[in-house]
């Protein structure tokens, strides 16, 4: 086994070998514009009470509106979302302007069309860790589409179970 000394590059080398669930997190702004980004770090924490949790910068484009946020769609991606992960990843005034998506109805949250599942969430409590924030959320309810392979994230690229994507 080969050991790697400098605590960044550990990190980024396992974690490249972790493949990930690829999610979306959408919400409001202030003005009720839709705000959103492609999410690796969303897990679940727990089933009772139904609790989960995702990680951002606090340098994002879109952490001004979600430290504020009262509730936050959680989207998982299936097979075909490879371009709307990497469009939600992209320029953020770019992110909005197709019609991929629709507003739910409980908090008029913006859901995107090409996702397996979508968790409507509650924020419960956010942590700022060095430049970053851990956030707790309360799932209220979900949406379940038709499902497809869901998409993961490994070694810096998109993958579905058994198959790379690019």
């Amino acid at each position: 086994m080969q050991e790697i000394k400098d605590q960044t590059e550990a990190l980024k080398q396992a974690f490249r070998r972790h493949a990930s669930g690829v999610c979306l997190i959408t919400l409001n702004d202030q003005s009720g514009n839709p705000v959103g980004f492609t999410a690796t770090s969303v897990t679940s924490l727990g089933s009772n009470p139904a609790l989960a949790t995702f990680n951002v910068a606090r340098g994002a484009s879109s952490w001004r509106a979600l430290k504020d946020a009262k509730h936050v769609a959680i989207s998982m991606l299936q097979e075909n979302s490879v371009e709307l992960s990497k469009k939600m990843a992209g320029d953020h005034t770019k992110r909005f302007l197709d019609d991929d998506w629709f507003r739910e109805e409980s908090h008029q949250l913006p859901i995107f069309n090409a996702v397996n599942a979508v968790l409507i969430c509650r924020v419960r409590e956010y942590h700022e860790v060095e430049l970053n924030a851990v956030f707790v959320v309360d799932i209220e309810s979900g949406l379940l589409p038709e499902e497809f392979p869901s998409l993961l994230y490994h070694q810096r690229g998109y993958v579905i179970p058994g198959r790379r994507l690019d």
